[in-house]
């Protein structure tokens, strides 16, 4: 309809006989970026599974087991900056198809290990590896893809994790029962080599005012590293991580310590998964009102979350363990599509996006690995998981007082931008419209 804005989930316009742009647009990358954070979440938890069995395999005792399967959690974070230097350099789309041919092939390689250092380097650094240059360059596509609603889009993605979780719960026991865990490591093998066809969906999506080759003023990690509103952004999350696993990682053994057996502890921490990816469909389609800045949502899941983890030792029962269990998955999921999405309102939705998101994927990896452990210290010297939890509350609520010191979280409307970079963009504003550049 002539002198209707354009929408943000739809593609831009075709040049007139051109046959670049697909007629599905963003929707593609849309799906396929689903698929990748599907493919990759569900790989993490599914792959953490297969190898519990390993515990007196190889020599090995159970702490090496633990160590191969949080090897690739290790290397998914840690590996964020590469991702996203590569995607920035080659395309998101040969980046994400490479990563997920390493991905497969680190598990493939995993199934006939003979020693637990064979583990550490095919399931644990390939693997690992291979996911994290698919999880950054996707979320960054998306980002950009959708500047309008990019909260609901990245909650649409990031929710793919909430549903391979669900449906691989279940069938990796079955698996493992039916062909040993190598064959299980095969079988994920054959589904992480899906990640090819899924980061072929990944349209290069240029942008006709951003300059060829490098910024003038330095290359994009440089510049991150002295940007303090991303600074401060990144040691926030750093914080929030360092209590946000707590209650996945110990939720069973707190729900065994008030007296549940082994068929209750497993429902408290299926329902706080289940919901999960409620959580964030629900925080993406409510940070899309533009009433509010982002960030201001952000803060708000990031208290709430923080709150009711404070009260999770107040559950000393079955049932009140379960509701405390249900409303902390709830807040818990509603952070993810916010986190990744307030990169964009702290850096800006151009080409320093990707780079944010796989440098705050490397910082946060050092609150994601040292949070657990540090409860699991408190409860072995307290005997009960209540200061355990009480202090990983602390964290995040930490965290959030970060939160408030980001220009953007005073901003009237959302629109990536902060006062020490300039003044923000009107809101819903679309980017430059991009060149289509390359036919699916």
């Amino acid at each position: 309809m002539p002198g209707t804005p354009p929408d943000a989930w739809d593609p831009p316009p075709d040049t007139p006989g051109s046959p670049l742009t697909p007629p599905w647009g963003g929707w593609g990358v849309l799906g396929g970026a689903f698929l990748q954070s599907a493919l990759v979440c569900g790989g993490v938890r599914a792959l953490g599974l297969c190898l519990r069995p390993l515990g007196g395999a190889f020599g090995a005792g159970a702490g090496a087991a633990a160590w191969v399967g949080s090897a690739p959690v290790a290397a998914l974070q840690l590996g964020g900056p590469l991702g996203s230097a590569l995607s920035t350099r080659f395309g998101a789309r040969p980046v994400a198809m490479a990563g997920g041919l390493l991905s497969g092939l680190g598990l493939f390689l995993g199934a006939f290990a003979t020693h637990i250092t064979h583990l550490y380097l095919s399931v644990g650094l390939l693997a690992g590896l291979g996911w994290a240059l698919v999880f950054t360059p996707s979320l960054g596509t998306v980002g950009r893809y959708f500047p309008a609603r990019r909260a609901l889009a990245t909650g649409l993605v990031v929710s793919g994790a909430s549903v391979s979780g669900l449906a691989l719960g279940p069938l990796v026991p079955l698996l493992l029962d039916t062909y040993g865990w190598r064959g299980a490591l095969l079988l994920l093998a054959a589904i992480s080599f899906n990640l090819v066809a899924a980061g072929a969906l990944l349209r290069p999506l240029p942008i006709s005012s951003e300059p060829p080759g490098p910024p003038k003023d330095g290359p994009g990690l440089v510049r991150l590293l002295r940007h303090g509103p991303f600074l401060r952004y990144a040691l926030a999350f750093v914080l929030v991580d360092a209590g946000y696993y707590v209650p996945f990682v110990h939720g069973e053994a707190r729900a065994h310590e008030v007296g549940c057996d082994e068929h209750r502890a497993g429902l408290v921490m299926a329902a706080m998964a289940a919901v999960d990816g409620a959580g964030r469909l629900a925080a993406g389609w409510l940070a899309g009102r533009p009433a509010t800045p982002l960030l201001r949502h952000l803060f708000t899941w990031v208290v709430l979350t923080g709150l009711t983890l404070l009260l999770l030792p107040f559950g000393t029962s079955f049932g009140g363990l379960l509701a405390l269990a249900l409303a902390y998955g709830f807040c818990a999921g509603a952070l993810v599509p916010l986190q990744f999405s307030g990169v964009a309102e702290v850096v800006g939705a151009g080409p320093l996006l990707v780079h944010a998101i796989g440098l705050m994927q490397m910082f946060e990896s050092f609150g994601s690995l040292l949070g657990a452990p540090f409860a699991g210290w408190l409860r072995d010297m307290t005997g009960n998981f209540t200061i355990s939890f009480l202090v990983a509350g602390a964290f995040l609520l930490a965290g959030s007082l970060l939160i408030l010191t980001l220009p953007g979280f005073s901003c009237c409307a959302q629109g990536g931008g902060n006062k020490e970079r300039g003044p923000p963009p009107p809101p819903d504003s679309p980017e430059p419209r991009p060149v289509p550049s390359d036919p699916l």
